[in-house]
């Protein structure tokens, strides 16, 4: 697919994708626990306030997946930088959306796709898995949408920290749990979303 570059932003756009990829969920099981946060554990460093030269609006999220980075963007050329992993969906997503939904300890469920490919890594979770410390979405979560419908893309916490910084197997773009808190609390439903 062709990327059309966006005067308004100046940000190259790609549609969403949709499908098997856009579906992919997460690797990580149920059962793991994040342990509390400290500065630079797993090699991650806290969120910080950069030099950030970008179009977007204040408000506005930019997700660098090659950097493992995401952006929220505050204006005056400044953001505020996250470490996150990026997914197999994450690795392949591109183009704009914006929040249309926030969710605190969100359920998770494998999709369809999950199940059948895995049945039993993953058949045992079909009915889902209640929001928790030991849910792979994590303790927040942001849904992107596009024309008004859910993308199957999210912004989310995780259960597994050690997988911050990587590219992983599954899913979309994790961020520590308290990250994801912090960047819930910043970001309103509506907002918009770039993915590079």
């Amino acid at each position: 697919m062709t990327p059309s570059f966006d005067g308004r932003t100046g940000l190259s756009r790609r549609r969403f994708l949709t499908g098997a990829t856009a579906l992919a969920s997460l690797a990580v099981l149920p059962g793991f626990v994040e342990p509390k946060r400290n500065t630079g554990r797993f090699g991650v460093s806290s969120p910080t306030t950069v030099r950030f030269g970008s179009r977007a609006r204040a408000g506005s999220i930019v997700v660098k997946t090659n950097d493992k980075r995401l952006y929220l963007v505050l204006g005056n050329g400044r953001a505020r930088r996250y470490t996150i992993a990026v997914g197999a969906a994450g690795r392949a997503f591109r183009g704009q959306g914006v929040i249309g939904r926030k969710a605190k300890w969100p359920r998770w469920t494998p999709t369809k796709n999950m199940i059948r490919r895995e049945p039993g890594k993953y058949k045992k979770y079909a009915s889902g898995v209640p929001g928790g410390p030991n849910n792979p979405l994590g303790a927040r979560a942001l849904y992107l949408f596009r024309g008004g419908r859910d993308t199957m893309y999210r912004i989310h916490g995780t259960n597994n920290p050690r997988s911050i910084g990587q590219a992983v197997s599954n899913g979309c773009i994790r961020m520590l749990n308290d990250d994801a808190k912090d960047l819930y609390t910043r970001v309103r439903v509506g907002a918009r979303v770039y993915v590079q």
